[in-house]
């Protein structure tokens, strides 16, 4: 018999699962995935040469407002949490936000986590009313714990980071943050059964 197929589970309905069938699978399962970080890196990847209309492709703005994070001396789950705000851009045209915040939530404070989560409503203040949409609908933040945050993202490394003349770090530099960042989660209902 196969390895491969040896080693798998043996049901074919998850309601007929068993113990053993469960080790197998989390065995794979801590093996897979402390490399969260790589297969994020290879996705963020795919906004290369999208430039979608603005001076630079979105994977440089990414790179762009994590650099100036980084410059800037936030801490590396912040700097990740900038280089990854437009990951949703390839699957969520209309909720790209969401996309990015799902996929940082195990892994950052639910302070970035909020972040990037709203980032395209405080970002819009500064197109919104170009596209006839209302530029103060981040007002509906006022004073939230974090509005001041969100600004600061937007302000500092999200909104001038599209500049094609910046002198932006590579995504080599970010990929140690990121496979750090992504080898254990802060919270996860999985995470205990996966440390185990």
């Amino acid at each position: 018999m196969d390895s491969q197929v040896k080693d798998r589970a043996s049901f074919s309905d998850m309601s007929e699962s068993t113990a053993e069938d469960w080790q197998v699978i989390m065995a794979e399962q801590r093996e897979y995935a402390p490399n969260g970080g790589k297969r994020v890196l290879d996705h963020l990847q795919l906004l290369a040469g999208d430039y979608g209309g603005f001076p630079v492709d979105r994977l440089t703005h990414c790179l762009q407002t994590a650099t100036r994070a980084h410059r800037d001396g936030k801490p590396d789950d912040y700097v990740v949490m900038a280089l990854l705000h437009d990951i949703g851009d390839t699957l969520g045209a209309f909720n790209h936000p969401d996309i990015a915040a799902a996929i940082l939530k195990p892994f950052v404070s639910e302070k970035l986590n909020w972040i990037v989560q709203n980032h395209g409503v405080f970002q819009g203040h500064n197109f919104f009313h170009h596209i006839g949409l209302d530029r103060d609908m981040r007002d509906q933040f006022k004073g939230h714990e974090w509005y001041d945050d969100a600004v600061e993202f937007i302000e500092k490394y999200d909104c001038p980071a599209f500049d094609p003349d910046y002198d932006t770090l590579p995504l080599e530099f970010f990929e140690p943050m990121v496979m750090k960042l992504f080898e254990r989660p802060l919270s996860s209902i999985y995470q205990k059964a996966v440390e185990d």
